[in-house]
């Protein structure tokens, strides 16, 4: 497996910009699983766990999953200290390995701009929705100022939405829910949600 940059920097994740734009995301998503309480819910590149974390308690169960050993480990720390009986962490790159686990409802925050071909990815978490489930994505709307060879510069609405199409998912809808000073690469940029059943 290549170097993963997530590995290194896992122990200095948790920053007060990171922790403020979790909590952003986590409320917006929070409106999408208000009826969700017999749901099971799979957070896709969880990080540390800033955004996965607080929707447990709206599920029936929670799985947090990160290609990074060093994002778990930090999740199952947390976990250590606040218990959380329907919530479980574990490490796998859906890009790479079988799917371990499959769910009702797939949250994937911040995490298609690191993934190089995001259409491979999409047809993984369709694969591990279960039948009429829902995929949630929160990212950046494109930005033509943002250059790196390895992230996206963020997506742009219509682009995502036929890929989704392509891919089988139906009813999608995207919305842009909050813009911000800094936020992509140290540009302001805009946050949208998208939401599509299988």
């Amino acid at each position: 497996m290549e170097d993963n940059i997530f590995e290194n920097i896992a122990k200095k994740y948790d920053n007060p910009q990171r922790i403020e734009l979790a909590n952003i995301i986590a409320n917006r998503v929070k409106e999408e699983l208000a009826d969700a309480g017999d749901k099971t819910l799979i957070d896709y590149g969880s990080g540390t766990g800033l955004v996965g974390l607080q929707l447990a308690g709206l599920v029936a169960s929670a799985t947090l999953i990160d290609a990074a050993e060093n994002m778990v480990a930090i999740i199952n720390e947390k976990l250590a200290s606040h218990p959380l009986q329907n919530v479980s962490a574990l490490v796998s790159d859906f890009t790479a390995d079988t799917i371990p686990v499959k769910a009702d409802i797939i949250l994937v925050s911040l995490v298609l701009l690191h993934i190089p071909d995001t259409k491979i990815i999409l047809e993984q978490l369709y694969k591990a929705l279960n039948e009429n489930g829902k995929l949630i994505i929160v990212d950046f709307d494109k930005n033509p100022q943002i250059s790196h060879p390895k992230v996206h510069n963020g997506f742009v609405a219509a682009e995502l939405e036929e890929l989704l199409a392509q891919t089988g998912f139906k009813n999608t809808t995207i919305e842009v829910f909050h813009h911000g000073n800094n936020l992509f690469m140290n540009q302001d940029a805009s946050l949208f949600i998208a939401t599509s059943s299988k």
